[in-house]
């Protein structure tokens, strides 16, 4: 009787028993290497799915095989301590071929690569190569166009939410009571479609759990000993934004578009973090940038000049050293969960990286506080700038983050001044709350903006409200601190509060003895001007992708403010030896293309802070 060797990959496969089912394979030796069964019996003991499928056609060929004429034999030794420990280099694949070689026999495999060498030995090889095998994922009638999950659990019927992010229900899919039957067919059927198709990936493979990508399905498989019954959790993305589609204000726009680095996405499991974490990848790639990701399991919904990345021999570290390599200008970080993740993201951030993290949180402050204990209290302002809470799918909160030397909000002694981090409002401007360290614990304190004024800051707020009143008759006034105040003003006020190259703010300032930042108020207009210490002369030049403003090299770090025609147009900070480099095709660049017909029509003011 002819003999054939059958190896793991062919067995669970279920190719040799669909031979045997169609008669095209009978009055045959099957040998089934001692090796090859205690490699799927590992397998299961370990809850991956994978061995309990070997198994199941083992168990199944032994009753059909008899009937065809096909007799069963388990040949070889059990491999040893040092055949378990090299089995992910090939030694369980080199002794199945062994015995193969021994008893002449053909081996079957659905593994190319042990096809290949086995042939590179002179074996005979019948080498299976995976096939579509199902039309329909039977997985796939649970899903409409508002089906959010998919929850399918032995001794349940099945249970799906439908809706939207922040506005779904739990529904009951069918009467039926599934049973753990069923629950393997589905499994079955995702494993071997995803090993037969480019569209599935094995992301996750535990003991007792599995978990597998498949289109824009992120899969879930979960058995005992992990889950107390057999469970399969099915996720699928229901709508795909643009940035454009959420109601943000110009003045985030133009923060994500110009300056921040360090964005951190928070909210609560199912409110739309990672859809508007796709969408900011887009918008980025978009704009001409090299954007990757890091996700385990790879689901965001990105487009395709965007690459995911995920683990790499199962650590994020690992995947960072090669991202260095191919220099993005933004990675999405999809979720930092693990203490590694944020010793990672902030490695990267402080490499220079465009970073975006995503974070679960169920208020805006415990992603900042999720940071505390992972990195040094000072570094999280280098490392994150911008918090966007995202509730029911939309934009619901967003802190900015900026480190300062003072004396914290509460506290009135100089000699108690120390670095804290300020957490504001982005869009009104108000200080929220402070960390700081205070003895040995790092400390959160909320600042009540109206409760910490004092008598004193009212006198002066009152003072400092006349002396703007001859320019804007209701101006908003905020002391930020014992020597820097924010006033907020009608728009066509500004000029005048500035004066001919900043003299009369200027002038203000020396009377009042403050720093004075002067905004537009909230609405009225889409930027931020900033008041200036003193004008500067520049020189201008152009490249190709840049404009550069060139100062005296000793204002190295300031802050300078541009103006075109007496209009505000961007802040940015003056580089090594004196540099203001504007890119052409940012916002400020074009502006400043447009409206300024010599050098003469700009103005440059620089500030210390």
């Amino acid at each position: 009787m002819p003999k054939i060797v059958s190896d793991t990959s062919v067995i669970i496969s279920g190719y040799i028993a669909k031979q045997i089912e169609s008669n095209k394979l009978h009055d045959t030796i099957l040998i089934i290497p001692t090796a090859a069964l205690d490699e799927l019996q590992s397998q299961a003991s370990q809850g991956k799915e994978q061995g309990f499928i070997g198994l199941e056609e083992i168990k199944k060929i032994q009753k059909i095989g008899p009937e065809c004429g096909i007799t069963v034999q388990f040949v070889g030794q059990r491999p040893g301590l040092d055949d378990i420990r090299l089995a992910s280099h090939g030694r369980i694949d080199a002794i199945i071929k062994d015995i193969a070689k021994q008893n002449d026999a053909v081996l079957y495999t659905a593994d190319y690569v042990q096809g290949l060498t086995a042939e590179a030995e002179g074996i005979q090889v019948n080498y299976q190569k995976p096939e579509k095998l199902y039309t329909s994922l039977e997985f796939l009638r649970f899903f409409d166009p508002t089906t959010m999950s998919v929850h399918l659990k032995e001794g349940n019927p099945p249970y799906a939410k439908r809706g939207k992010p922040g506005f779904f229900e739990l529904v009951t899919i069918e009467d039926r009571v599934l049973d753990a039957k069923y629950l393997d067919l589905i499994a079955r059927q995702i494993l071997e479609e995803s090993k037969s198709s480019n569209l599935g990936t094995i992301e996750i493979s535990k003991p007792g759990a599995l978990v597998v990508q498949y289109a824009d399905y992120r899969i879930a498989i979960t058995r005992p000993p992990f889950s107390e019954s057999h469970e399969i959790t099915i996720v699928h993305p229901i709508t795909k934004m643009t940035l454009d589609q959420y109601s943000i204000s110009e003045k985030l726009m133009t923060r994500l578009t110009e300056q921040a680095d360090g964005i951190i996405i928070s909210g609560p499991p199912g409110s739309g973090k990672s859809t508007f974490a796709s969408s900011i990848a887009n918008f980025y790639a978009s704009r001409g940038n090299i954007v990757k990701t890091f996700e385990s399991p790879r689901d965001l919904q990105v487009d395709s000049s965007v690459t995911q990345y995920t683990k790499l021999d199962g650590r994020f570290e690992n995947s960072a050293d090669i991202l260095l390599l191919v220099r993005p200008d933004y990675t999405i970080f999809d979720e930092v969960r693990q203490r590694e993740d944020f010793r990672v993201f902030a490695d990267l951030r402080l490499a220079g990286v465009g970073m975006v993290g995503v974070v679960h949180a169920n208020m805006p402050l415990d992603a900042i506080q999720r940071f505390i204990g992972k990195i040094e209290l000072g570094m999280i302002p280098s490392v994150i700038d911008t918090v966007v809470f995202i509730k029911d799918g939309s934009v619901a909160k967003i802190y900015d983050l900026e480190l300062k030397v003072k004396v914290p909000s509460g506290m009135v002694e100089q000699d108690l001044a120390r670095p804290v981090i300020e957490i504001s409002d982005f869009e009104t401007g108000l200080i929220e709350y402070e960390i700081y360290t205070f003895g040995e614990e790092n400390v959160i304190v909320p600042v009540n903006a109206v409760e910490s004024k004092s008598g004193i800051q009212r006198l002066a707020e009152e003072k400092i409200r006349e002396m703007i009143r001859r320019f804007d008759p209701s101006p908003e006034i905020s002391i930020v601190s014992d020597n820097s105040v924010k006033i907020r003003v009608k728009k066509d006020a500004m000029p005048s509060i500035i004066g001919k190259g900043g003299s009369t703010i200027s002038d203000l300032e020396k009377i009042l003895h403050v720093h004075i930042d002067v905004e537009p108020k909230t609405g009225d207009t889409e930027h931020t001007a900033s008041s200036r210490n003193y004008g500067v002369s520049f020189d201008l030049a152009e490249s190709n992708n840049s404009l550069l403003l060139t100062v005296d090299k000793k204002h190295n770090g300031m802050l300078a403010d541009v103006y075109v025609g007496g209009d505000y147009v961007a802040t940015t900070r003056v580089a090594r030896h004196g540099k203001i480099k504007i890119s052409k095709r940012s916002d400020a660049g074009k502006r400043l293309m447009r409206s300024a017909f010599s050098k003469d029509d700009i103005e440059v003011f620089l500030k210390d802070s």
